[in-house]
């Protein structure tokens, strides 16, 4: 017994450093990228970036991250795993600092970011007590205890409720154009909830016909696979839908929140993690989850500074074309950290400082601290 509860906590220790490398992996990836794409902004090219090095290494990147993430649920249960995704969010509010150009005074410092860094802290309390206090519950899934944890009554009722839950809130999503960041959130994490599911089946089984026992000639194989592929699919296409409406930093932290809680209910109904669990182990890990939830909710919540642009319009009178310049010097590309795309600010809509515009403009140009005339040639 000793024997195995020491097997057990040693698979807890792999899946979870796993998932931590997986989630800073893709969270440096997702950065390297953005960058690959701010610096080439102005291309007339639109895909361009396919052909920089930089864009394919933070690709590699991804990969190798996912992966790592992929694998990780073979080794530790869903609900240990699903909260560790609050790593990423870390990440990038610390490379945001590392990249910060401003420099602040230690007061203005604190003031403008201290509910942040008391996120931060919290956020990794919170992982610690969750993973320390977190099921420690191991089967070999192999295709028939998937089967037959698939078929009983729990997961049926489950699976039925979400599909319900799940219709109805496509219907007002679409049919009544309810497009609310909680509705898009919610059908993310209820599909989330059968990726996590599918995902630890397909790693299991995937181990298991690595090791010599043949878990790929399995039906129950192939269905999984299909569901895992195809949520993970429409969840990026309501994402994609969320970006467009919402600020990014409020969607990774709704997002992170109820996906990290329909995970852990997934996983406790389907996988029956916490069944051999006592009540204060059950406790200290809702504690943990909770304190990272409320870190990340801070962490994510701190206002982007805005960029002054005061503009004046002059005429080129090589070509005739109306430019609008910026009175203000140059602002190099923003890394005060925005969830968009890793830890930069996507400023592939930022107006360069010397952009045509359309539409006759008068020869004299008029900005913010005053009147500027041309002379006529």
């Amino acid at each position: 017994m000793d024997r195995l509860n020491e097997d057990s906590y040693t698979n807890n220790l792999i899946g979870t450093l796993l998932a931590i490398f997986g989630n800073v992996l893709v969270s440096i990836s997702l950065n390297i990228q953005k960058y690959g794409h701010v610096i080439i902004v102005g291309a007339k090219d639109p895909h361009v970036f396919f052909r920089t090095k930089t864009w394919w290494f933070g690709f590699f990147l991804t990969s190798l991250g996912e992966t790592a993430n992929f694998v990780s649920y073979a080794f530790a249960p869903v609900s240990l795993i699903a909260p560790l995704n609050a790593v990423s969010i870390l990440t990038s509010f610390i490379l945001s600092f590392i990249f910060m150009p401003e420099k602040y005074r230690p007061k203005d410092f604190a003031k403008r970011y201290g509910l942040s860094f008391l996120g931060a802290v919290l956020a990794i309390g919170g992982a610690y007590l969750f993973v320390a206090f977190g099921p420690n519950w191991h089967e070999k899934l192999t295709a028939e205890i998937v089967v037959r944890h698939l078929v009983g009554w729990p997961v049926l009722l489950y699976l039925v409720l979400e599909i319900i839950s799940f219709c109805l809130l496509l219907y007002f999503y679409k049919q009544r154009e309810a497009h609310y960041l909680v509705v898009i959130m919610l059908l993310v994490s209820l599909l989330g909830s059968v990726t996590v599911i599918t995902v630890k089946a397909v790693s299991h089984m995937l181990i298991l016909t690595l090791e010599g026992s043949m878990q790929l000639d399995y039906p129950i194989f192939s269905i999984m696979f299909v569901c895992m592929v195809s949520t993970v699919i429409f969840q990026a296409r309501f994402l994609s839908q969320a970006c467009k409406l919402y600020d990014t930093c409020l969607i990774a932290s709704v997002n992170y929140i109820l996906s990290t809680v329909f995970a852990v209910l997934a996983g406790a109904v389907f996988y029956l993690e916490f069944s051999n669990e006592d009540v204060l182990h059950v406790c200290m890990f809702l504690l943990g989850t909770a304190a990272c939830f409320l870190g990340v909710f801070l962490v994510t919540k701190t206002k982007k500074r805005s960029k002054t642009f005061e503009p004046y319009v002059t005429m080129n009178m090589s070509n005739g074309v109306p430019t609008i310049h910026s009175t203000s010097p140059a602002v190099p590309p923003d890394f005060s950290g925005t969830f968009s795309y890793g830890a930069l600010v996507n400023n592939d809509l930022a107006t360069s400082a010397h952009q045509p515009v359309s539409g006759k403009q008068p020869t004299s140009s008029v900005g913010t601290t005053g009147v500027h005339n041309e002379k006529e040639d």
